[in-house]
């Protein structure tokens, strides 16, 4: 087998999830590219990508370009360091053209849907939130347009009935998980020239927003089953919220956890009120009547 040499494009922990199964089966990257140092928390502290972390600990170069675009140091290394394959998970930038057809066996990327289904950004939450069930990875090779690039390797990934709708952080886990496996699978038969690659059929393609804080007000009034796919899909964040008037004064609520009941009624069960630590709904309820 030709022997990779690889650069890896990613930012969060769903891609350290993908680097993490790569490296089970001997698949390290030579270099890893991620986005600069940003400050996080209520302290605004300068915090290093989790996949910035995960390079660290292993002694691989980390590159930090503010834009692809303008610094030609990225190109310039994978030139120079005769990068011959390239991967890219959840980086958060666009990639350029010349970038993506350095390597000589291009760019791949690992996408958490069935594409064409869910191109963009939200994928995974936003299969919860149009109660897709059934969705899957795609290895996919990039080019300069969204989420259009041939399609190396797909799986689909099926949930159980009785276990949908799934939160986010566990569909995000699932899907990274399955994607990192899937790649650690293929990258030898793409070396070694067994694979094909097929085009996307265009004419389906759909596609999904990026999610904001702003979306996670719930509207109570709204179909219970809709409210639990929202509740689910924004679970950690952007999280799920609703106001209710005590004293005069409007009291933001955010959702912990809920379900449905057995009328098919939502059932909220923890929320955290404005101003107070986690609690029962139930107990919550009865302070707003109570005063």
């Amino acid at each position: 087998m030709i022997t990779p040499r690889i650069a890896f494009f990613g930012t969060p922990s769903l891609a350290v999830i993908v680097l993490s199964e790569l490296e089970k089966v001997g698949i390290v990257p030579d270099v890893v590219i991620t986005n600069p140092d940003a400050p996080q928390g209520r302290k605004m502290i300068l915090t290093p990508a989790p996949v910035k972390c995960w390079a660290l600990e292993r002694s691989i170069p980390v590159l930090q370009p503010q834009s692809l675009r303008s610094d030609s140091s990225v190109a310039d290394y994978l030139k120079t360091n005769e990068i011959n394959l390239s991967i890219v998970v959840a980086y958060g930038k666009i990639i350029p053209k010349d970038i993506l057809e350095i390597p000589e066996f291009g760019t791949l990327n690992v996408h958490p849907s069935l594409l064409p289904q869910l191109r963009g950004a939200s994928p995974i939450r936003s299969a919860i939130l149009d109660d897709i069930s059934e969705t899957g990875v795609t290895v996919m090779l990039l080019d300069e347009e969204l989420d259009h690039g041939l399609i190396v390797a797909q799986e689909i990934v099926h949930i159980e009935k009785e276990a949908w709708p799934l939160r986010g952080h566990a569909l995000d886990t699932l899907l990274a998980t399955r994607g990192g496996t899937l790649l650690g699978e293929i990258i030898p038969r793409w070396l070694n020239g067994d694979i094909t690659p097929t085009p996307q059929d265009h004419t389906n393609a759909t596609f999904c927003t990026k999610i904001t804080k702003e979306m996670g007000e719930l509207d109570l009034a709204n179909d219970p089953y809709t409210n639990l796919l929202k509740i689910r899909a924004f679970d950690r964040w952007p999280g799920t919220y609703f106001f209710v008037e005590k004293n005069d004064k409007r009291i933001r609520v955010k959702i912990i956890d809920a379900e449905l009941d057995t009328d098919g009624s939502l059932k909220i069960t923890r929320v955290i009120p404005e101003g107070k630590n986690e609690m029962a709904y139930e107990d919550f309820m009865r302070t707003i009547i109570s005063t």
